[in-house]
């Protein structure tokens, strides 16, 4: 996949937050790989902040959704993973800000 795609998708992706923490799955660091097949599935692997979130197939459907306008993208396939674990060292400048962490 190109690199205008991926920040495409990766922009997609910023409209998918976080409903406990507020701030999009991108800038939080949720999202460790996509990989886009020929046949146009796009697989993300991700994490969530805690394992056992309550509100995790909310933001596996939010990140569908967030994809069905990238014309590349036929299907989207979302993998959770817990290794590697998240931390708060993983979030962006922004997000950080915006939670109040250090």
């Amino acid at each position: 996949m190109n690199e205008e795609l991926k920040d495409s998708i990766m922009g997609a992706l910023e409209l998918v937050i976080d409903p406990e923490l507020g701030v999009d799955i991108v800038n939080l660091g949720l999202v460790y790989d996509l990989e886009l097949k020929e046949d146009g599935l796009l697989e993300v692997t991700m994490t969530l902040t805690a394992m056992g979130c309550p509100l995790a197939g909310v933001i596996v459907d939010q990140v569908k959704a967030a994809l069905t306008d990238i014309p590349e993208v036929k299907e989207t396939e979302v993998n959770i993973v817990w290794s590697p674990a998240w931390t708060k060292d993983r979030m962006s400048r922004y997000a950080k800000i915006a939670l109040g962490v250090r």
